[in-house]
């Protein structure tokens, strides 16, 4: 027997007059009508919707804090950026298009790299670099659309670029492995577990989980050091820090444009497709958003910020995409951000935690650029796709440093390089030589709302 299409319980044309700064509220406000869900701008009795907003929190909060404590970051200024970039973002989207930002894992590389190179500051001028672009890039959409995008970055590309940056970081996790094996392999594999044991939120907090669980293991083996939390102040303002333009690393971040930019467009497609509404004119204001959002946090000492995933789960499973509960989110990150000692708290992680954290993340980004050839049925039996992929796969494991005068080129970097040279240099001798069939569909749109993300 066949059922109805979920829909909100209202039939508002999303391109067409709305308020921008308020909500219907669903039905009674206690229950979500049978065949219907939440729309982003409806939302339940305020109580249900603060309870919503927190499992957001509890969502992103995992890969959120991670993110600093494996670069070293101050967590309470990347909290406050995160719930600061949410916010915009809804403003700028006109509240229409509920997401939550938290910390991508696609600057980790760039910006280890770069403090090792020049400092905090630099890795802050970077990240500001990846935000002004992206924002430019969001009005470029915004006015021209993303055709340009996909054929710039076909499937064949764009899975080498998100796979690379996954295996690329995969040295960082190696001293956890060898110094501190029960803590690093503990905490892989109680976030491997709690993935599969629980389900609903519980499921989806696997990061928290293993983490928590990661730190009593080190905690039982004297890995803590919890000078840090009795140094702290309770409250009082985030760590700030100011950039510094270094040309020499400023490469090592552009790779993470393109990432941002697919990262994106796959989000507002899914929520799109998940709310049964055409979201796809929101897509260059969503980038915008996220540009801005990254460009502040880069002026002020976080770490980039990208579209969660992990909220997406929460609202499929809640059929609440009112973005009413992603206010809550925003302001209760803000919120958390003014308590030093939560911050030192973050800090206090064992290197052997993080590493193992690492082993799954990092694994996970990896196998999401195989997930895009798979799911845009790459053909590799084509030379073009093979050697775009083989060459630049082989680039970012190598992870050289190209130093040209000042300027240092990663592996990421050179890596992205190589998969976009190599793929737009052959299709064009092969259309010109006949040599090697190139597939048009190659260069159609690819599904990026089934891509995953980074973050």
């Amino acid at each position: 027997m066949s059922h109805p299409p979920e829909r909100t319980a209202t039939h508002r044309d999303p391109n067409g007059p709305r308020r921008r700064f308020g909500w219907t509220v669903h039905g009674d406000g206690r229950t979500i009508t049978a065949g219907t869900v939440v729309g982003p701008q409806e939302r339940l009795s305020w109580g249900r919707t603060v309870g919503i907003g927190v499992q957001h929190v509890m969502a992103m909060f995992g890969a959120t804090v991670l993110v600093p404590a494996l670069t070293g970051m101050p967590a309470t200024t990347a909290l406050f950026f995160s719930g600061l970039g949410t916010l915009l973002f809804l403003l700028i989207t006109g509240n229409r298009l509920p997401s939550y930002l938290g910390s991508s894992f696609a600057f980790i590389a760039p910006i280890t790299a770069a403090v090792s190179m020049a400092g905090v500051g630099a890795a802050l001028g970077g990240i500001l670099t990846v935000g002004v672009l992206l924002a430019l890039i969001g009005l470029v959409v915004h006015l021209a659309g993303t055709g340009w995008i996909h054929a710039l970055m076909p499937p064949a590309v764009m899975g080498t670029i998100v796979a690379l940056i996954g295996l690329n970081l995969a040295g960082s996790t190696t001293d956890g492995m060898v110094e501190l094996p029960v803590t690093t392999f503990g905490t892989a594999l109680a976030i491997v577990l709690s993935a599969v044991l629980f389900r609903g939120l519980l499921g989806r907090l696997s990061i928290l989980v293993g983490i928590v669980v990661g730190y009593l293991l080190a905690l039982a083996q004297d890995q803590v050091d919890f000078a840090p939390i009795g140094e702290a102040a309770v409250v009082g303002l985030p760590e700030f820090h100011l950039p510094e333009f270094r040309a020499e690393v400023v490469f090592l971040f552009l790779p993470v444009v393109l990432v941002l930019v697919a990262e994106n467009i796959g989000h507002v497609r899914t929520v799109g497709l998940m709310t049964k509404t055409d979201l796809d004119p929101l897509t260059g204001r969503a980038l915008f958003a996220d540009g801005l959002a990254t460009s502040l946090s880069g002026l002020g000492g976080g770490v980039g910020t990208t579209t969660y995933a992990e909220n997406i789960g929460v609202m499929a499973s809640s059929k609440v995409y009112s973005t009413a509960a992603y206010w809550v989110a925003g302001l209760t990150a803000l919120a958390l951000a003014f308590f030093p000692k939560f911050g030192a708290a973050v800090a206090t992680i064992p290197a052997g935690v993080a590493a193992g954290a690492g082993i799954v993340l990092y694994g996970m980004i990896g196998v999401m650029g195989v997930r895009i050839w798979v799911q845009n049925r790459v053909d590799f039996s084509n030379t073009i796709n093979l050697m775009t992929a083989g060459i630049g796969l082989i680039i970012a494991i190598a992870d050289p440093v190209l130093m040209i005068g000042d300027l240092a080129f990663g592996g990421i970097t050179l890596g992205t390089i190589a998969a976009l040279g190599v793929y737009h240099l052959m299709t064009a001798v092969a259309r010109v030589r006949g040599t090697e069939p190139v597939s048009e569909d190659d260069l159609e749109e690819y599904e990026a709302s089934q891509a995953g993300r980074l973050g």
